[in-house]
Order: structure tokens, then C-alpha cells, then sequence
């Protein structure tokens, strides 16, 4: 039996800044995808597409104000230019007013054969590329960066470490944070016991069934005490819904760590 050629994923990316991303697609991870033909980046360089000399591609917004603004001419070239030859896929905008990238819209984008990510930077885009030319924008958090890129390269690693293939377990992205909508159970390697801590003696039992009722329980716990918004949309069944009941959430404050060192 011949086997088929494994999937490849295509993801254009239009940025000021082409080294950034080209460096974060060097290591680990992405770089194997890539090698392996897994994950195919094409890093397009806005300014390439601008038409004066001085490649210019801001200029200052209508109406006043501080800062530059992205102009929509070499973006709609640079897009063109995709059109022209392989395509784009849907078209993504990294904007702070964009949906809110989570788990879901990475194994989404990770079932397409190519995306397009635009990357922001001085005070934005100009409007126009939202509205005219992008399928949607996409945040990653209620915080500002100074670019784009930053958010391409979370998007990027999120969505290329779910391909087949890519990890060494396929397991590992099933089993991972978010991806059955709880936070993932703790990990321990050895030594079993360091400075007296220990590792749980139900992972060194050899009882396999118990250790994945251990785990899923810890997944509810943990999930209750950082994170009790997702267990809404979770699917608990009834059993499941009585135990979370159970779990106090402790108080925590941001900077605080009692933990010896």
C-alpha cells in the first residue's frame, strides 16, 4: 500500500518585520514541522509592495491625532499578489478588536490547507483592510503589543503543533490544556522525591485506570481554582458537576508567592 503524502499547512504572513518571524520559525517545534514539510511559512514583506522609493507604508491619520497609520495600498497589492499565485485562505487581521483566539479557532485553522495572518504595528491599519479585504480579525488578549508579530507567532505554534505529525505523540495535543475545555492535569518526572516533595503515589501504582480517574479529576480541580469560566461550556456529566461542587476555589493575588524557593 502507498501511502499519501503528509498534509502540509501554508501560512502567509504580511509583516514589517520578516527576521522576527523568520527566527521564531528556527527552533524547536516549528522548525521540525518546516523541515519536515509539514508547515510551509511564506513571511511576505509588506514593504515590498509600496511604490516610492523611500518604500513607504504609513502615514498619518485623517482627522489628527499621534502616530502612523498602515495604508491600505501595499496591503491590498501584497494580498493581490497571494491571489494571483497559490491564494490566501481566509484572510485574518491581528487587531485588538478582533474575535478572541482560544483552542477551537486553532484546531479550525489547523484543518485548512493555508490561512493569512496581517500583522499591525504603529497605531493600526487602516480600516479599509478590515472591511474590504480581511475575513475577520483576531486578538490574542485584552492587551496592547507593539505589533502583530508577537500574536502571528502564538497563532503560528498553536495551530502547527496540532497537524498530524508534527508531535511526537499525537496524543500530546488531545491531551493538552483547553482541548477538551479544561486545563490539563499535572505532570511529574523523576526524581519521585525532591527537598521532600513528592511526586502522588497513584502515578508510580501501575494502576492505569485509576491514574486517568486521578487525572481527569485533577483537570476539574485545577480548571475550578484558575479557571471556573470554562466549565460552562465544559460538558460535565451529572457526576462530574457534583465533584467540581466540591472544590473551593482559593483566593490568589497577582505578584503573590509563598512558595519557598
Amino acid at each position: 500500500m502507498i501511502k499519501s503524502a503528509p498534509r502540509s499547512l501554508t501560512l502567509n504572513i504580511l509583516t514589517l518585520f520578516p527576521d522576527l518571524l523568520e527566527v521564531s520559525f528556527s527552533y524547536s517545534i516549528l522548525k521540525r514541522a518546516r523541515e519536515k514539510g509539514l508547515f510551509n511559512p511564506k513571511i511576505i514583506n509588506i514593504r515590498d509592495f509600496s511604490r516610492d522609493k523611500h518604500h513607504t507604508v504609513d502615514d498619518k491619520p485623517y482627522g489628527g491625532g499621534s502616530g502612523m497609520v498602515i495604508k491600505v495600498g501595499p496591503v491590498a497589492r501584497a494580498l493581490y499578489a497571494l491571489r494571483r499565485g497559490e491564494g490566501t485562505g481566509p484572510v485574518l487581521l491581528l487587531a485588538p478588536t478582533g474575535r478572541r483566539f482560544d483552542q477551537k479557532m486553532a484546531q479550525k485553522l489547523s484543518r485548512m490547507e493555508r490561512f493569512t495572518l496581517i500583522c499591525g504595528h504603529y497605531e493600526g491599519v487602516d480600516q479599509r483592510v478590515s472591511e474590504k479585504l480581511c475575513d475577520q480579525e483576531v486578538s490574542i488578549g485584552d492587551y496592547v503589543l507593539t505589533g502583530g508579530e508577537p500574536a502571528a507567532i502564538v497563532i503560528s505554534d498553536a495551530v502547527i503543533r496540532l497537524l498530524p505529525q508534527v508531535l511526537g505523540s499525537e496524543e500530546s495535543a488531545l491531551q493538552d490544556s483547553f482541548s477538551d475545555g479544561l486545563l490539563d492535569y499535572p505532570h511529574y518526572t523523576r526524581p519521585f522525591r525532591y527537598r521532600g516533595w513528592k511526586v502522588p503515589d497513584i502515578l508510580i501504582s501501575g494502576a492505569h485506570k485509576k491514574v486517568l480517574i486521578w487525572r481527569r479529576e485533577q483537570q476539574l480541580k485545577r480548571t475550578m481554582q484558575h479557571r471556573p469560566d470554562l466549565l460552562e461550556k465544559a460538558g460535565l456529566d451529572h457526576e462530574e458537576r457534583k465533584k467540581v461542587a466540591g472544590f473551593a476555589r482559593p483566593e490568589r493575588k497577582l505578584g503573590h508567592n509563598s512558595r519557598r524557593k
